[in-house]
């Protein structure tokens, strides 16, 4: 049987120091400042040679009667101290926290740094405007293919085999790939929207066409164009005249069909021209004047052509398929071809066709 060494302290004398212990540490541990200090008193009560572990250790030495009472009363003093211990401790990170709080605190209520935002592209606002104002008019959108066959590109459009523009001077064809070539117009999509969707038909086609020109301020071998064709029973040229004015009208903000009822002279006309898939063939030109503010559409400028028009080729709609009406009537419409960056430049005041291939960040920024 194992035996105690020597005569210890009874256990009431041990109940009233684990008392005074207690009320020491608590004033130690409400006046501790951080929890660094906190981590002291830890270590000093209850760590490894700390005053309440070397009591515990002392238990063997005391009489069995008293070990069990006196254990008991220790092991509540440090579950008491440990209590303590904790609540402070959390009181303290809780503190420390709110502390960093207000060191790193942001002011919600002041203006956010300035930041650099993209913007839309002149060309991609200008396309987007047109789609508008055409879908707003019960057209259709058509897209195709970049890279397309001779027939859609020339032969589809009565543009014989001899026609210059199909000579390489003008034309950049596939080299690997005979026949086909980066098409030169959206008028590509008129021979595709007859032959597949039939008749009557109303659409608009833009997107990127390629000629081999050289670079300049009016002429790069990548450029934009929005195609348009209506062809419907009764379609004169009257209606395609309406219709180019009332879109020239909604691009610079003149009601030019107004003006034309009433008489008044308009700073646009329409001038005899020739294009192998239209007959009669027509341009328009806009008479324009330089301000501060850009070119705008006056009697007092000059002439400048704008797009090019007419009635469709009898042969384009026999290349077709689509000669005749449901009704047995012949087929008649009007087509239309406008450079996007000749619409861009009008508009807002742009005069070189290089800027919108640039890059230019303060460009961008000023038009986008």
């Amino acid at each position: 049987m194992n035996e105690y060494r020597g005569t210890q302290q009874s256990p009431e004398v041990v109940s009233a120091e684990c008392r005074a212990l207690l009320a020491e540490w608590s004033e130690q541990l409400l006046a501790a400042s951080d929890l660094s200090e906190l981590e002291r008193i830890r270590v000093a009560v209850i760590g490894k040679n700390g005053i309440l572990t070397q009591k515990l250790k002392e238990l063997p030495n005391y009489s069995p009667e008293n070990r069990r009472e006196i254990g008991a009363e220790l092991n509540a003093t440090r579950a008491f101290f440990e209590k303590a211990l904790n609540g402070r401790h959390l009181q303290l990170e809780s503190a420390a926290f709110d502390e960093t709080m207000k060191e790193e605190a942001i002011d919600v209520t002041l203006p956010c740094r300035p930041r650099m935002a993209g913007k839309r592209h002149l060309l991609t606002q200008v396309s987007d405007e047109l789609t508008s104002y055409f879908c707003s008019r019960g057209f259709r959108v058509f897209e195709g293919p970049e890279v397309d066959t001779e027939f859609h590109c020339f032969d589809g459009l009565n543009m014989p085999a001899h026609h210059p523009a199909r000579q390489e001077q003008d034309t950049l064809y596939i080299k690997d790939a005979p026949g086909m070539l980066l098409r030169v117009h959206t008028s590509t999509m008129q021979i595709r929207a007859l032959s597949t969707c039939g008749l009557p038909i109303r659409g608009i086609s833009i997107g990127s066409v390629f000629r081999n020109d050289a670079v300049d301020a009016t002429h790069t071998p990548l450029f934009h164009q929005i195609e348009g064709v209506v062809v419907e029973p009764g379609i004169t040229m009257a209606h395609m005249k309406y219709c180019l004015l009332d879109l020239l009208s909604f691009l610079f903000n003149t009601d030019l069909c107004e003006m034309a009822k009433r008489g008044e002279n308009i700073p646009v006309r329409f001038r005899p021209s020739f294009f192998p898939f239209t007959e009669p063939s027509v341009e328009v030109d806009c008479c324009c004047s330089r301000g501060s503010d850009g070119l705008k559409l006056s009697l007092d400028g000059n002439w400048m052509e704008i797009l090019g028009c007419g009635m469709i080729h009898p042969n384009v709609f026999k290349n077709c398929g689509v000669e005749f009406f449901a009704d047995g009537t012949p087929a008649q419409g009007f087509a239309f071809g406008v450079g996007v960056e000749r619409i861009a430049m009008l508009k807002y005041g742009v005069t070189d066709i290089r800027h919108f291939y640039d890059g230019d960040m303060r460009w961008l920024q000023h038009y986008g």
